[in-house]
């Protein structure tokens, strides 16, 4: 079982660590505010949704160390991502995570017709 305390321990020390506020933080792993907000204040736990986008977003971050406590951070040996230095490479590496959350691609259409039938196309 996910002990909420210590998670919220080490997402802060994903923060401080990437030099992120909350809203920054927020932003980057496209979440609301208020999310955020509720989780650190303890009214909400963590969806699982929520764990992925960390995941996801930051490359440094052992999920098992996320979760548990167990494991290093920030992990550099099995997945090394240099840090960037400057305000510039940050905003960019940020933009960049977030386009890569945002690809979507179209499985297929499928169109309802009034009288019940449909046709589904999924070869585009």
């Amino acid at each position: 079982m996910l002990d909420t305390t210590s998670f919220l321990s080490r997402l802060k020390t994903i923060l401080a660590h990437n030099e992120l506020s909350y809203a920054a933080f927020a932003d980057l792993i496209q979440v609301q505010r208020s999310s955020i907000s509720h989780l650190l204040n303890g009214r909400n736990k963590p969806s699982l949704e929520f764990i992925i986008k960390v995941d996801q977003a930051f490359a440094e971050v052992d999920l098992q160390w996320l979760l548990y406590g167990t494991g290093t951070f920030p992990q550099t040996e099995t997945n090394p991502t240099p840090k960037p230095k400057d305000t510039k490479d940050t905003k960019e590496a940020q933009v960049n995570v977030t386009n890569k959350m945002n690809e979507k691609n179209l499985e297929r259409i499928i169109m309802f017709y009034t009288d019940g039938t449909f046709k589904t196309y999924s070869e585009f």
